[in-house]
């Protein structure tokens, strides 16, 4: 894959991420803000964004989503090994709302 081509890709997921992101802040704030990992701090800048400032953002060439768990245990558990799907992601989740939010600095 060419590197322009990489670029485009992760602008796509930027502006899908962040159109899901403002939606979920504006419908629920606190589901959202367990849902997405962030902080009180950050859903009130993704409410506030105008569609410009929200296109602005997504253009950039770093992902702003990622993935919110760096532990094999919590990958292993998404992913489905082990005891059943069910029980095994809402290990995961409970495991992942003890996680602090990322704070921007």
């Amino acid at each position: 894959m060419e590197t322009s081509q990489i670029l485009d890709e992760i602008k796509e997921i930027n502006l899908g991420y962040m159109l899901l992101a403002q939606q979920l802040v504006r419908d629920d704030k606190v589901t959202a803000i367990y849902r997405l990992g962030i902080s009180q701090e950050v859903a009130d800048i993704i409410e506030r964004l105008s569609s410009s400032q929200l296109l602005k953002m997504a253009t950039t060439n770093m992902l702003l989503c990622r993935l919110r768990f760096d532990d094999h245990l919590i990958a292993e558990m998404l992913s489905g090994h082990g005891r059943g799907q069910a029980v095994s992601q809402s290990h995961a989740a409970i495991l992942m709302a003890g996680e602090p939010a990322e704070t921007i600095t």
